[in-house]
């Protein structure tokens, strides 16, 4: 009971974020309001009930084909700036959560150190400039994780994988900046097989 009570705080604490600056699909609350009444003012139509659903993508996605930025349909910083929406940090609240969602789906029977190295790894892409340069630009990348591909990104993650999450923000990187890893066990890639590895930890090879 504590620890489930523990997870509700945790969760509590991290989806109520004063400004978000990072929106995708499935966001919901306060910061979806702002961008939908934003959108509505500049002619996008889109009901403004706070759930980040396939009609705000769609007006996002216009939005920013309008606006000569790339539309991906995430409301990641420079779309936010572009419709005047004020953004504290990308290291927000909601990023935090979404990559502990991310880790939760890719790495949760892994030891802390390799759900922290997953968490690097999706950072370190972030500050790449052949990746995407959000949080859910990386993470939602096609075909980039798994997580994503089978639905497990929307599992809701446990204490430890919010912990190795926020790690990462903090700037833990065990992979010493990787960009990739896989599960030699399983993987077929040949690119990535041909990758040289840096650091194994649990199931995972991490690579540059």
């Amino acid at each position: 009971m504590k620890k489930t009570l523990s997870l509700i705080l945790i969760f509590l604490i991290i989806t109520v974020s004063v400004s978000a600056a990072t929106l995708s699909q499935g966001t919901r609350g306060q910061e979806v309001i702002k961008l939908q009444q934003a959108l509505n003012d500049r002619g996008y139509s889109v009901t403004v009930d706070g759930i980040y659903g396939s009609k705000t993508r769609n007006a996002v996605i216009q939005f920013q084909k309008d606006n000569g930025l790339v539309p991906d349909g995430i409301a990641g910083v420079k779309t936010l700036d572009a419709l005047k929406i004020n953004t504290e940090s990308t290291n927000s609240s909601s990023d935090v959560y979404l990559l502990a969602r991310c880790i939760y789906g890719e790495a949760r029977g892994e030891v802390y150190l390799g759900k922290v190295a997953v968490g690097a790894v999706i950072l370190n892409r972030v500050k790449d400039a052949n990746f995407p340069n959000s949080v859910a630009g990386v993470i939602y990348q096609p075909g980039a994780f798994d997580a994503v591909s089978d639905g497990q990104i929307n599992l809701t993650p446990d204490e430890e994988c919010i912990r190795a999450a926020r790690d990462a923000f903090g700037g833990w990187d065990p992979t010493n900046g990787c960009l990739y890893y896989y599960n030699p066990k399983t993987a077929t890639n040949k690119w990535m097989l041909s990758k040289e590895v840096t650091l194994s930890v649990g199931n995972h090879s991490f690579c540059r």
